[in-house]
C-alpha cells in the first residue's frame, strides 16, 4: 500500500512538474496569471488592468461571444488606454442607448483568427512593412513594426503599441495595447 501511495505521489508530482512550464509560458497581465486553459473573458476578469474593458464587454453583451469557440485575437486596451480618451467618452459609451456604438468600438479590437506576434510580424514583413488587419467589427487597421514592437494604427490614425504580446487563451490570444482603437469617424 505504501508503495502504491508513493508511486501515486511521485507520478502526480511529475505530472504537475510537466504541466508547470505550459502555464509559465503565458505572461502575467494586470498582476494576475493568465491560463491557456481559460477563455478570453475568464482571464480578462482577473486582470486589474482591464476592468474598464471587462465592464464594456458586459455592457455591450459580448461576454458569451468572447467565451465562444473562436479563435479570436483580441487587442485588449488597458484601463490607462481608456483613460486617454476624451473626458466622458467611456461613461457615454457605457450607457444602454449607446450599446451599438460601444459594440462597434469593441468588435474593432477583435480579429477572427489566432494570430500570435510572430505571425503578425511575418505578415507585416511580407507586406513591405504594413499589414491590413480586418476586424470582426468591420474596421480595417494597419499593423506595423516600431523596432521590436507591433503597432496597430486605427482608422483615425491613432497608434496603439502592443505592450504584452501572446497571452494565449483556450479560444485565441490576447495582445495588450496602450491605446483604444477607434473606427473611422
Amino acid at each position: 500500500m505504501k508503495t502504491l501511495i508513493r508511486t501515486f505521489a511521485v507520478s502526480t508530482a511529475l505530472s504537475f512538474a510537466a504541466a508547470a512550464p505550459a502555464l509559465a509560458d503565458n505572461p502575467m497581465v494586470g498582476g494576475a496569471p493568465m491560463y491557456e486553459t481559460k477563455n478570453i473573458v475568464e482571464n480578462a476578469v482577473n486582470s486589474a488592468d482591464h476592468e474598464t474593458l471587462v465592464a464594456a464587454v458586459k455592457a455591450a453583451g459580448l461576454v458569451e461571444t468572447l467565451q465562444g469557440e473562436g479563435p479570436f485575437t483580441v487587442f485588449a486596451p488597458t484601463d490607462d488606454a481608456f483613460a486617454k480618451l476624451p473626458a466622458g467618452t467611456v461613461e457615454t459609451l457605457l450607457k444602454p442607448e449607446n450599446k451599438d456604438q460601444l459594440t462597434k468600438v469593441l468588435t474593432c479590437h477583435v480579429v477572427s483568427a489566432n494570430a500570435l506576434s510572430d505571425a503578425i510580424g511575418q505578415m507585416i514583413s511580407d507586406d513591405g512593412g504594413m499589414h491590413p488587419v480586418k476586424t470582426v467589427g468591420g474596421c480595417t487597421f494597419t499593423a506595423k513594426m516600431d523596432g521590436d514592437n507591433i503597432v496597430i494604427v486605427d482608422e483615425q490614425g491613432n497608434e496603439a503599441t502592443v505592450t504584452i504580446a501572446d497571452v494565449k487563451q483556450s479560444n485565441g490570444v490576447i495582445h495588450v495595447i496602450d491605446t483604444v482603437l477607434l473606427p473611422a469617424a
